[in-house]
């Protein structure tokens, strides 16, 4: 059945080529550029990869990082880290990494996978049924629902929607019940459990009496062990900054005068050619001394004269440090107005989880909200001490200003999706004419290539923002600051990356004749469903992009070398600033990466069914940032902040926003080009799509944010260490046969066909036998890496336990200053001056080399006098 070509001419009138049409040429325009700007990336970044492994690849050799937790590094030659991503499992990201880190591949592997299977579902039948579908449209537009005129057709897309939304649909809830048991089994297991943070509950807008420790059994109960009351130290915190900063502007002086007098300690020595070209100091004459000593001018000065800096520093540090001491001993926790918060640890981590979730007093607003798994790293010290009624009011003003960068940053994004279809826009708009003049592959570059590459920047910047609204409105702690950026930019990403530049990308193809066609509404329907799938040209060169200049601009990070490079020649100039700088390593961002790929999901999800060739590109340009991101995760990035799987929780449950808007965007279709059966048929797909999540999310929520009883209880049990990793019992039920794997028993399949095909199809369709808690914690036992074993069971001692949650201002000891060596002995000299100020200083792991170029012990971290290794809270 086609639609009638009378009045108005029909589709007959529009044979030629549609203005806008996702041609081939606007494809391979913007894939040439950037196929080969990637290729030269990452040829560049195996040519340097060597030279600089502070920037590629610190986790194999980082003395910050613990020796078993390193990626191993067989060898140097250019492409050993080839054999090592090919040999060493994502699983390693889980015992050296964090839980983040596997999970965030895992992440994408589902989502790689999903699109691999749409391809597979879509492509045989829904290309051949477009193409024939009795449209004039031509080029990637024919293989797309706009080019479908038989209403008959319609039934194909129907049904083949209600297949694969269901297998996205299955494989959501699957990947949230394996989830759920893989966190279970991760939060028990020995290493985890014994942690301080994993045993420590942060309470915010705690009452007076419950920074006590008398009432602690009163408000927490009788698994209550110690408290950390936080209270307000504006000031102390204030003075301690202070004084870190003079610590560093004393290096900085004193270094500046070690420099200077092994200058002109050579240029004397070449005058008088000693032998070893070294001068003593103290050979200089006074005067030459006293010239090269750094001088300013403090800030509140008298007589506005010039002092002498190095004394001024340390005569000021040790009035600071007077000052510090003075407010340590007169801090008292006083009135606090529910202006404070406590840190209460329990005995083991199913206490703390019980303690989480029990009404602690009936006061209202206190004690409320609260924090688990929590970090003394992760905290924002200033935002724990503000008053109940104020952190209401602050969340809501910083969701106001949220909501308002989402809603107005559509004026840009607008633009940029007007400008994907900037052909159409010069034959329609006189101003916009000139542009015909311009050479066909320039036009197919700012329709191809600059739309996608300005919506990649301008959504660079958003995490950022809203990263610094919510820590300067009183989020609590990084993770909850991630979570919440995580939550934002997932609607960012969907209404501007994706709705916002969709609609304005097709409606500037169809605007002006929908303003003609409003005279006869017949035939609307018509143009709506051959121009509105067109948007699918945007996102066919967004992936592309992404897929391969982004993807190759992860591996290369020249942006990071660029920066050490820069700031370690210009800036860096003492040994603590080069030390901080080589041993600074990338971090992550969980609420920004996990919106941007979970939208890419989205957008191949809700094109699936209209425009079917966007799940390959997907597909492609997801498993180019797998690859890059392995690659990141195993030499590279040293993740700084773990939700401890709540992120990937969140992305999950957003991947079902592809689904809603592909039903409803396939529904409009039909239901505009009057196909009632298919109609009924997405109507119905809907309804149970709603169902289907509202139960998933009134059953899983609960486990996926508590700790059940039970497995707390069997915990507690398993705390004894005699006791076994299994019971018996327990040992027979770990792995059961599924309903699948005993059909397979039944039909006598051979063991080696069983073992890999029978067991990974039961794994996937039946979850609630490989996902269990028991299976869980068996699988975390697999493999080389032995994760339960001893050495990986914490252990504190008391004075860090005493210290662990006490805001830093209360406890940080005065910096050492740390010196550079130097021939002349300069540098001992200073050490010496120093000490007798009572500021310890240390010429120790650092050295001038013979052009005064400042190094220090890279390989010998024991010898550098600033570094220790890290307590794992």
């Amino acid at each position: 059945m086609s639609f009638p070509s009378e009045g108005h001419g029909g589709l007959g009138t529009m044979e030629a080529k549609p203005k806008g049409s996702a041609s081939l040429a606007a494809v391979v325009s913007a894939f040439v550029p950037t196929w080969v700007t990637g290729l030269i990336f990452v040829a560049v970044f195996i040519a340097i990869q060597r030279r600089y492994p502070n920037i590629y690849s610190p986790r194999t050799y980082m003395g910050t990082i613990p020796e078993k937790d390193r990626t191993p590094s067989s060898s140097q030659s250019y492409f050993s880290w080839v054999h090592i991503m090919r040999k060493v499992p994502d699983k390693f990201m889980l015992y050296h990494s964090s839980l983040d880190a596997y999970l965030y591949l895992r992440f994408l592997r589902t989502i790689i996978f999903i699109c691999f299977v749409g391809c597979c579902i879509t492509w045989p039948i829904l290309m051949p049924v477009n193409a024939t579908g009795g449209g004039s449209s031509t080029e990637l537009d024919k293989i797309g629902i706009g080019n479908v005129r038989k209403k008959g057709h319609f039934y194909a897309h129907a049904v083949i929607a209600w297949v694969f939304f269901s297998f996205v649909m299955f494989t959501v809830a699957r990947e949230r019940l394996w989830l759920i048991g893989l966190r279970q089994a991760w939060t028990l297991s020995k290493p985890v459990a014994k942690r301080l943070s994993s045993r420590t509950v942060l309470f915010l807008s705690a009452p007076r009496e419950a920074l006590e420790d008398e009432n602690m059994h009163r408000f927490f109960g009788d698994g209550a062990v110690r408290i950390w009351p936080v209270t307000k130290t504006e000031g102390l915190e204030s003075l301690v900054s202070s004084r870190k900063s003079k610590i560093e502007q004393l290096e900085a002086a004193e270094m500046s005068l070690i420099r200077r007098a092994y200058k002109e300690g050579r240029k004397r020595a070449k005058k008088i050619q000693l032998q070893d070209g070294n001068f003593d100091y103290e050979a200089l004459p006074d005067a030459v001394k006293k010239s090269i000593r750094p001088r300013h001018k403090p800030h509140v000065s008298p007589l506005n004269e010039k002092v002498d800096s190095i004394e001024w520093l340390r005569k000021k540090i040790k009035e600071e440090e007077a000052e510090i001491e003075e407010a340590r001993k007169s801090h008292e926790i006083g009135d606090t107005h529910g202006a404070a918060a406590v840190f209460v640890e329990f005995n083991t981590c199913a206490e703390a989880q019980r303690a989480c979730q029990q009404v602690a007093t009936s006061n209202l607003l206190a004690l409320s909200p609260r924090y688990t798994n929590v970090m003394p790293s992760e905290v924002i010290w200033k935002n724990l001490t503000i008053p109940p009624a104020r952190r209401i009011s602050e969340e809501g003003t910083a969701l106001a200003i949220v909501v308002a960068t989402i809603v107005f940053w559509s004026i840009p994004s607008g633009l940029i999706g007007l400008i994907s279809n900037i052909g159409y826009l010069a034959d329609n708009y006189e101003w916009l004419s000139f542009l015909r003049n311009l050479p066909e592959p320039v036009i197919g570059l700012l329709s191809g290539l600059v739309p996608p590459l300005a919506t990649s920047y301008l959504s660079k910047l958003v995490p950022t923002i809203f990263r610094n609204i919510f820590k300067a409105f009183g989020s609590p702690t990084n993770t909850a600051t991630e979570l919440k950026v995580q939550r934002w930019y997932y609607v960012f990403q969907v209404t501007q990356v994706f709705l916002v530049t969709a609609v304005f990308s097709g409606a500037a193809a169809v605007s002006t004749e929908l303003m003609d066609r409003l005279k006869d509404p017949t035939s609307i329907p018509e143009l709506l469903a051959r121009q509105l799938p067109k948007a699918s040209n945007f996102y066919l060169t967004y992936f592309i992009i992404q897929g391969t200049t982004s993807a190759a601009d992860n591996i290369l990070n020249y942006s990071d070398l660029l920066s050490y490079l820069f700031y370690d020649y210009f800036f860096d100039k003492t040994p603590r600033q080069k030390f901080t700088r080589y041993t600074s390593m990338k971090g992550i961002a969980w609420g920004k990466l996990f919106p941007k790929f979970a939208n890419f999901a989205i957008i191949a999800i809700a094109y699936s069914c209209i425009a079917p060739l966007v799940l390959g590109f997907a597909f492609i340009g997801l498993s180019l940032y797998y690859f890059s991101y392995r690659y990141n995760l195993l030499f590279v990035i040293q993740p700084k902040i773990d939700t401890k799987g709540q992120a990937y929780t969140l992305a999950l449950q957003h991947l079902l926003t592809g689904v809603y808007i592909a039903e409803l965007s396939l529904l409009g279709l039909f239901s505009l080009l009057r196909a009632t059966g298919p109609s009924i048929i997405l109507a119905i797909l809907f309804i149970v799509t709603i169902l289907y999540n509202a139960l998933l999310n009134k059953y899983l929520a609960p486990l996926e944010s508590f700790l059940p009883a039970d497995l707390a209880a069997l915990s507690e049990r398993d705390g004894d260490e005699s006791a076994p990793l299994l019971s018996s019992a327990e040992e027979g039920r770990a792995q059961p046969v599924s309903h699948i794997q005993r059909l397979g028993q039944q039909a006598h399949v051979p063991p080696s066909v069983a073992h890999h095909v029978v067991d990974p199809i039961a794994r996937f369709f039946e979850p609630r036998f490989s996902a269990s808690y028991q299976a869980m914690r068996a699988w975390l036992q697999e493999g080389d890496d032995a994760f339960d074993s001893a050495e990986d069971i914490p252990e504190y001692e008391e004075e860090q336990l005493k210290k662990a949650y006490l805001n830093p201002a209360l406890t940080s000891a005065t910096p050492l200053i740390w010196l550079a060596r130097d021939p002349m002995g300069v540098s001992g000299r200073e050490v010496e001056e120093n000490g007798k100020m009572g500021l310890k200083a240390s010429d120790q792991g650092a050295w001038l080399d013979e052009k005064g170029r400042v190094k220090w012990a890279v390989e010998k971290f024991a010898e550098v006098p600033v570094w220790k290794q890290g307590v794992k809270y």
